[in-house]
């Protein structure tokens, strides 16, 4: 992998009491700053790096995907915690409900940001909010 970009992700998540969509505590966040790639192919954008033992993924490898058009994003983990997550604008199996998608990226970079719902059993029972925003440049 080729890390000729500099990432910075932004990750907020909220915590809401069960039964009603108020919040119930802090903000959670975390900030992180690391080299990565950054290729669009098609109409989709690929964010790759490699996680650090900064939020306890050492050892792994991520890849973020954005469509261009905004629709929808993918993230996928592998290593020693594999994961995938993928999320568009409307509900979505498992009670993860994406609400909201902007991107505003070119093929030298610039900015991303979404995030998504998660639910107990129904859109009404919203537990928590995570909201990513990654920025991609060239360094100087």
């Amino acid at each position: 992998m080729k890390e000729d970009f500099i990432i910075r992700i932004k990750s907020r998540s909220e915590q809401f009491e069960h039964t009603q969509p108020v919040r119930v505590d802090e903000d959670d966040r975390i900030e992180l700053m690391t080299y990565g790639s950054f290729v669009k192919k098609g109409d989709t954008y690929y964010i790759t790096y490699k996680e650090t033992e900064t939020i306890g993924f050492a050892g792994c490898t991520t890849t973020i995907k954005i469509a261009a058009d905004g629709s929808r994003v993918g993230l996928l983990r592998f290593g020693p915690a594999n994961a995938q997550l993928m999320t568009e604008v409307g509900s979505l199996t498992l009670g993860v409900t994406g609400d909201g998608i902007e991107c505003s990226l070119t093929e030298t970079g610039g900015t991303a940001r979404f995030s998504y719902l998660l639910d107990a059993d129904d859109p009404i029972s919203i537990i928590n909010r995570n909201t990513l925003e990654i920025s991609v440049q060239k360094p100087n």
